[in-house]
Order: C-alpha cells, then structure tokens, then sequence
C-alpha cells in the first residue's frame, strides 16, 4: 500500500472517528454533513493509488454522496441518498462480478431471499410514501450480497471484501430500523452509533479486500 493511500485512510479514520463520537445521532447540521461526507470521500481517494478499480472508487464516491443527502433533513434529501447508494451497491456488484463469481449454493441464496421478503413484514409497512423507492432498494442490496457471497473462494482478498459487504448490509438494517420503525428518541440515537462503524467499516474492507482482488 502506498504512501498517500495510507494517508488518505488514515485521514478518514480520523473522521470517522469524530464522526461517531461526536455526530451520531446527532441532529443535522454543516458540520456532521462535512465530516461525514469527508470520512468516505477519503477512502474513495485512497482508491486511486491503492490501484483499486474504477468500480470500486465509484462505489465509494456514490456512498460519500450519500452520505451527504442522508446526513440532510427531509424526505427528498433521503431519496437522494437512496438513490445514491443504490447505484453505489450496483458498482460493488459488477467489481464484485469481474474478479470471478462462483454459482452461490442454494441454501444461502434462500437466505437471502428470505431476509428481503422479510423486510415485507417488519419494515415494509412503516415506509408510508417511501415504500416503493424501499422496496427497490431492498433489491439492489439484495443483489449487491448475492453477488459478493459468489466471488469464488480462491480470489485474493475474497473474505475481506465479503466481511465488507456484510458489514454493509448490517449497516443498512440498523438504519432502516433507526428511520422507519423505532419511535424512541434514545434507542434510534443508539442504532445512529452502532450503524456507523458497521458502514464505514464495511466501506473499508470492500476496497481493500478489491483492491487486494484486483492486484493479484
């Protein structure tokens, strides 16, 4: 890993760092959207002399625009950021696809499935006018695992960038919890500090099991 990838990673540690300590749950505000926003843009940076594809970089840059839009208040902000991320997890998709996918075994493509069918039940029906846009996403992330689950077994860095995807997908049901089902102010702040470093975690290991894929 070179000089300057390490730089910009440990620069968006740092922020990350601020970030969960001190912008977590946090109400809106200029300063929690330009550190959260400056914490993933960092790793995309790190991407480029790290020789991470362009996929992947892409992914990063898309999850740091999300980041902003979902760091905004409103419901247009928040379809922003959807939108975002959606196209950030179609990226990881195909980079997860062109380092070489294996068919994944029935029984974990079932669980899969069952955990978006799931999202019927317990989210589903709390998304008022959000649902379809939900529902979409739902799909998207669904396809992002299954396609991180099928990297073949032999690929370089294959359990690092599948740890990453999952971290995400974990990240990701914190927030639906913290945005559409928990009423708590407390327990929604609690899921805002668990749900970060899954996601800026997840981030991490995505590009680094890539890039570690790609240079192989």
């Amino acid at each position: 890993m070179t000089g300057s990838a390490w730089a910009f990673i440990g620069f968006g540690a740092a922020l990350a760092a601020l970030y969960g300590v001190r912008f977590a749950g946090a109400a809106p505000s200029a300063s929690k959207s330009a550190v959260k926003t400056a914490a993933t843009a960092a790793l995309a940076a790190s991407g480029l002399p790290l020789g991470a594809p362009w996929m992947v970089v892409a992914g990063l840059a898309l999850g740091a625009l999300g980041d902003f839009f979902l760091s905004r208040p409103g419901n247009q902000a928040f379809m922003a950021g959807m939108a975002a991320f959606a196209a950030g997890h179609l990226a990881y998709a195909g980079a997860f696809l062109a380092v070489g996918a294996d068919a994944l075994p029935v029984l974990p493509a079932l669980l899969l499935l069952a955990l978006a069918l799931s999202t019927e039940v317990w989210l589903a029906p709390h998304t008022g006018a959000l649902r379809w846009p939900v529902r979409g996403y739902v799909v998207v992330i669904t396809l992002m695992a299954y396609t991180a689950l099928s990297i073949s077994a032999d690929v370089s860095g294959a359990v690092i960038a599948i740890a990453g995807a999952g971290l995400f997908i974990l990240s990701d049901l914190l927030l639906a919890l913290e945005t559409f089902v928990v009423a708590a102010p407390d327990t929604r702040r609690g899921l805002a500090r668990l749900l970060w470093p899954a996601y800026w975690g997840g981030q991490l290991l995505i590009l680094v099991g890539l890039a570690t894929a790609f240079s192989a």
